[in-house]
C-alpha cells in the first residue's frame, strides 16, 4: 500500500475529508519550499501537490502561471525540485508528496531516471496535466512498478470512456477539475460537483478529489460532504506571493488550519 492509499484509509475510517494544497516549488523563495510544506503538514494537510515549474503551463491561471515564471527565473527545475521533496522527507515521512506537472519538464529529464529519482526523494504520486490515459500506460506502469501513483484529472466534460479509462490504471486518486477553464477560475457550482461524483465513482474505484475554484473554508466545507478530497492552489499561491521570506510558512501553515478547521467542523455535523 502507498502512502497515498495509506493516508485515504486511515481518513476513510476517521470519516474525514482529505485536504491536498498545491504549491509550486521554488515559489515565492527558493529555498522555501521545504519550510512550507513542513508548515502545512503540521497543520493539517494530509496530501501536499508540489508543482514542477514550466514555462508553459496551459491548465493553469494567471496565478500559477505567474509562480512558474518566478520559480523558472530563480533557477528551479527538475532537480530543485526533487532535492526539495528530499528535503522534506528529511523531517517528515509520513505525508504524502504528488508531483503535479506537465509532459515537457519530466521527457527532458528523461523518464527512467524520473521514475528512478523521484522514487528515490521520496514522492508517493505524479500528475502530467498532458498525459491522457490512453497516451501513457507504458509511464503508468512505470509509475505503479516503482510503487508510485500515477494520478489523473477528469472534468465536466470527460465522456464515460474517458471516465473507465481513468479508473482502469489510475492509483491513489483522482482529481476532478470542477470547472470549465483554467487553474483560479471562480463561480465554483458545488451542486454540479455533488451530481458528477456518483458518475465518476461509478468507474473509479480510487478516492475522488476535487480542485479548481475553491478559494476559502466555505467552498472547501461543501465540497468536503460529497468529496474525499479538496485541493487548493490558486489561493494559497496568491496568499504566498506578497508574503516576505520570514513569515512564508506561518502564512501557509495559518491558511491551511482553517481550511481543515472547516473541513473537520463538516466532518461533526
Amino acid at each position: 500500500m502507498s502512502r497515498i492509499q495509506a493516508t485515504f484509509e486511515t481518513l476513510k475510517a476517521q470519516g474525514r475529508t482529505a485536504l491536498i494544497p498545491y504549491i509550486t516549488a521554488g515559489d515565492p523563495y527558493a529555498d522555501a519550499t521545504v519550510d512550507i510544506m513542513l508548515a502545512m503538514a503540521h497543520c493539517g494537510a494530509d496530501v501536499i501537490e508540489l508543482g514542477v515549474p514550466f514555462s508553459d503551463p496551459m491548465a493553469d491561471g494567471p496565478v500559477i502561471q505567474k509562480a512558474s515564471e518566478r520559480a523558472l527565473a530563480k533557477g528551479i527545475g527538475m532537480s530543485q525540485v526533487l532535492q526539495a521533496v528530499r528535503g522534506f522527507r528529511d523531517c517528515d515521512d509520513g505525508t504524502p508528496v504528488v508531483l503535479m506537472g506537465y509532459a515537457n519538464p519530466l521527457e527532458r529529464y528523461g523518464l527512467d531516471r524520473f521514475v528512478t529519482d523521484a522514487k528515490d526523494a521520496g514522492v508517493d504520486g505524479v500528475l502530467v496535466v498532458d498525459y491522457p490515459p490512453e497516451e501513457c500506460e507504458g509511464f503508468a506502469a512505470m509509475l505503479q512498478g516503482a510503487r508510485l501513483d500515477p494520478i489523473f484529472l477528469l472534468a465536466p466534460t470527460s465522456t464515460e470512456r474517458r471516465m473507465k479509462e481513468v479508473g482502469r490504471i489510475a492509483s491513489g486518486y483522482v482529481y476532478y477539475v470542477s470547472l470549465k477553464g483554467v487553474t483560479g477560475a471562480g463561480h465554483l457550482d458545488t451542486a454540479a460537483v455533488a451530481q458528477m461524483l456518483p458518475r465518476i465513482r461509478q468507474h473509479v474505484s480510487v478516492p475522488v478529489g476535487v480542485g479548481f475554484g475553491i478559494r476559502d473554508a466555505a467552498t472547501a466545507k461543501a465540497l468536503g460532504a460529497v468529496a474525499d478530497a479538496v485541493v487548493i492552489g490558486s489561493r494559497l499561491v496568491q496568499l504566498l506571493e506578497v508574503q516576505p521570506r520570514e513569515a512564508v510558512a506561518a502564512a501557509a501553515g495559518g491558511f491551511i488550519a482553517t481550511i481543515r478547521a472547516a473541513l473537520d467542523e463538516q466532518t461533526k455535523e
